[in-house]
């Protein structure tokens, strides 16, 4: 029988392994990714953790408390970062974490709400980065790492957007801004101002913090639908995460850029802060496109 109980949720999966596929071939890539998800299994072991699943590069873990998630990630990341073989490789890894009411099944799977937003974490998270909510960070006691804020992040099935930190997990820090108070990690403030103002065509769009994620494609069901062959069914995103509006690309030929006068960016299968002011365009280059083109101006 189902039960569900507050616990901290940890995903952790290998930065960069459709590349590692590339260069190393399939055999090693799937021993080197072998490798690293047996040391990361090994760290939750030793945090009273239990490994809940393996998925391909991704390691899920369960931790009784967030204190032993979030000491557990410091240090799958120094591991990482001291393993002469991981090292060599150029090998990392992005984790993302939450404390919360999970479901927990008869078979030792989790599901709800802390799995879900836990996820979303880990999507968040770079190479060599561990995200958490600041509520997470916020509930801890003790010798704990320092963090900085994020921004705020929008997770699915919740209706506004919440608030995230980044973990210092290095031990050598210099250089680095520091967040050290709760209060300040907690400032609902912080972003809330944020616009970002889109046009195309006669189309005139306003989005927040709180606004949903805008899509534009081809297809029908996007926010913005721009007909064209060399434009994706689902081309593009734009999100408010970390601070910042984001455009991320999931295209086949890529979104093209420009910031201002600056030379125009491609972003293929990745992400771009939209900064000042500037254009979008889908699929083609600016130049080639500019009857499609999308103009913003960011706050």
């Amino acid at each position: 029988m189902s039960q569900s109980r507050p616990q901290t949720i940890l995903f952790a999966d290998v930065s960069g392994s459709t590349r590692l596929f590339e260069t190393k071939g399939d055999q090693e890539a799937r021993r080197l990714i072998a490798k690293v998800l047996g040391a990361l299994t090994t760290v939750c072991q030793q945090h009273g953790g239990r490994v809940i699943k393996t998925i391909g590069d991704e390691v899920m873990c369960t931790f009784p408390a967030a204190l032993n998630g979030v000491l557990a990630a410091c240090d799958m990341q120094r591991k990482m970062g001291r393993d002469i073989d991981f090292v060599r490789d150029s090998l990392a890894v992005r984790i993302g974490l939450h404390h919360g009411d999970a479901l927990e099944e008869a078979d030792g799977d989790v599901y709800g709400d802390a799995v879900n937003t836990a996820a979303r974490m880990a999507s968040l998270a770079k190479r060599e980065q561990i995200v958490t909510t600041a509520a997470t960070y916020n509930s801890l006691s003790g010798k704990i790492p320092e963090a900085r804020s994020l921004g705020k992040a929008r997770v699915s099935g919740k209706l506004l957007p919440i608030e995230i930190v980044d973990l210092i997990w290095q031990e050598d820090t210099s250089g680095m801004t520091m967040v050290q108070s709760a209060i300040r990690l907690g400032d609902p403030t912080g972003g809330s101002n944020a616009r970002l103002r889109l046009r195309h065509r006669a189309n005139q769009i306003e989005l927040t913090p709180t606004s949903q994620p805008f899509s534009m494609g081809r297809e029908a069901t996007n926010n913005l639908v721009i007909e064209a062959d060399w434009v994706s069914r689902a081309h593009a995103l734009i999100e408010f995460k970390r601070g910042h509006f984001m455009v991320a690309d999931r295209s086949t030929n890529g979104t093209y850029v420009r910031i201002g006068d600056d030379d125009e960016i491609k972003v293929h299968r990745d992400e771009l802060h939209l900064r000042k002011s500037g254009t979008i365009s889908l699929g083609q280059s600016f130049g080639v496109n500019s009857g499609d083109v999308i103009y913003f101006d960011a706050d």
